[in-house]
């Protein structure tokens, strides 16, 4: 790749940025427009497509923001509304108004979903301040190029030139610069609030609880049927041949005794498969000396040549350590049983705030969760506490799973630091510069108004006075730009402390 080709990769990009910008206002004044009928004039009809078309526009930018920038920006909305559920009598009932179809209820649920999101409305600000807030800091390039050549078109060619020549030098560093600052403002003005995240999380849990249940009740039946065919069935034949022993014991002693060394044998039998049911229960290995200790046990267990690695700062909670500790029983039960392997490896790790477990096998591969109730199990058993399972299993191996549950180990505070302060400086200072030294004086340079008041661009001399205000309004969205991004990325930094 010549040395050239980023920074007509990220030029290019910019543009395209740059022209989403401008179909992002589009959007946002088509939307205040519905937004103008829905509450004034009560057409309420017109709401929803046009927060649809909102919602198209900025989940582009969403993945423009991942795909160039690598910011990834989750989804903001709301989990939305369920479809309505007629009543025993087969209306529909949405307030105290009963419907005979479900169209009327389930609009009136999608509206209200719709504008009571602050996702919704802060998407609808952000379309309206995409110009300012991303696309004049992406658009600097090209429109310090359109200026020089309108220069030199002008008559004045020297100052024309030079523009140019600056604009195609600072280039190399601005251009791709310029698109990641893009995707940081478009993380701080689409990414989830705290109430969002909240919601999502409480809709996810409630549906993880429900499978949570479903699989629990399975187990105790599991269980159930385990003490009843097994232990129970066990105990019954030992007190059965005890008894028998004491009818033998003075009419046949050799006999008694024979009975009483089979029912010591039963017994002992009994005491193995009760122990068995009782690690699958809760390991007394894993209460006792925690996470990384009942994995190297469980490693001695396996039939596969297993190597562990633990390195944890702390205990988990008792619950996350028995989510953590099945759900390796499991991958290594799967690696031995399905994958043909015979060599494993574990690795148990704080991520911040997350405890992360890596199982890794030289099996055949082929793992897929979709097609495996073991794997659906350990989805089920992290998703109660918003955990989550990744395979990589391709077709011939070999095999990687992550299992990672956040919020395992205490949270460290994020510190301070500089770059956090220059951000909140570029909070106090970007409305100056945007607004009176750069949109207002170029008003007054349009209207030719004789009053200059304290715009510094229109005191200095005529040829410069276009490039400043130019430049205060390009300073203005880079302030704006860069406060953004510290905003971002302290807030990304206090998530992966928090896990």
């Amino acid at each position: 790749m010549t040395p050239l080709r980023p920074t007509l990769t990220a030029l290019a990009r910019g543009a395209a940025l740059a022209g989403l910008a401008l179909l992002s206002l589009a959007a946002g004044l088509a939307m205040l427009t519905a937004v103008v009928l829905t509450f004034l004039l009560g057409l309420v009809i017109v709401f929803p497509p046009a927060v649809r078309l909102a919602r198209a526009v900025t989940r582009w930018q969403r993945e423009l923001a991942a795909r160039w920038s690598g910011v990834r920006i989750d989804d903001p909305y709301r989990p939305a509304p369920p479809p309505p559920v007629p009543q025993a009598d087969g209306w529909y009932r949405d307030g105290r108004t009963l419907y005979k179809r479900p169209t009327i209820p389930a609009f009136n649920q999608r509206w209200n979903w719709m504008s009571r999101d602050p996702a919704t409305w802060r998407d609808f600000a952000f379309l309206l301040s995409a110009p300012v807030a991303g696309g004049l800091v992406v658009a600097a390039p090209p429109l310090a190029v359109a200026y020089g050549v309108a220069r030199a078109a002008g008559g004045d060619p020297a100052i024309g030139a030079a523009v140019i020549l600056l604009a195609a030098i600072g280039a190399r560093w601005y251009a791709p610069w310029a698109v990641r600052v893009h995707g940081r403002v478009a993380a701080a003005l689409l990414g989830p609030t705290e109430k969002a995240r909240l919601a999502q999380r409480v809709s996810r849990l409630d549906a993880a609880r429900t499978e949570v249940v479903d699989a629990q009740a399975a187990e105790l039946r599991r269980i159930e049927r385990d003490l009843h065919d097994g232990a129970q069935a066990r105990l019954v034949a030992i007190g059965m041949t005890i008894g028998a022993a004491e009818q033998l014991l003075e009419s046949d002693p050799q006999a008694a005794r024979a009975l009483l060394g089979k029912a010591r044998e039963a017994s002992a039998t009994a005491l193995q498969e009760i122990r068995r049911l009782v690690r699958g229960i809760h390991p007394p290995v894993l209460a006792e000396r925690g996470l990384g200790d009942a994995v190297r046990a469980l490693a001695l267990d396996s039939p596969l040549r297993t190597h562990v690695t633990v390195d944890l700062p702390e205990r988990a909670s008792a619950p996350l350590e028995s989510a953590a500790y099945f759900a390796v029983s499991e991958l290594l039960a799967n690696a031995a049983r399905h994958g043909d392997a015979t060599e494993a490896w574990v690795d148990v790790s704080a991520q911040g705030s997350a405890l992360r477990v890596t199982v890794t096998d030289d099996g055949r591969g082929g793992a897929d969760p979709e097609r495996g109730t073991g794997l659906r199990g350990i989805e089920r058993r992290l998703g109660a506490f918003d955990g989550v399972l990744a395979v990589n299993s391709p077709a011939g191996g070999p095999t990687t799973a992550v299992v990672e549950l956040p919020r395992a180990f205490r949270a460290k505070p994020a510190p301070t630091t500089p770059w956090r302060y220059f951000g909140r400086l570029c909070w106090v200072l970007w409305p100056i510069a945007l607004f009176p030294q750069g949109l207002i004086a170029m008003v007054f340079k349009l209207v030719d108004s004789p009053v200059k008041s304290w715009f510094l661009g229109l005191h200095v001399p005529e040829p410069f006075q276009w490039p400043v205000i130019v430049g205060m309004i390009a300073l203005g969205g880079g302030l704006l730009a860069v406060a953004l991004t510290t905003t971002v990325r302290g807030g990304q930094t206090e998530d992966g402390a928090c896990g």
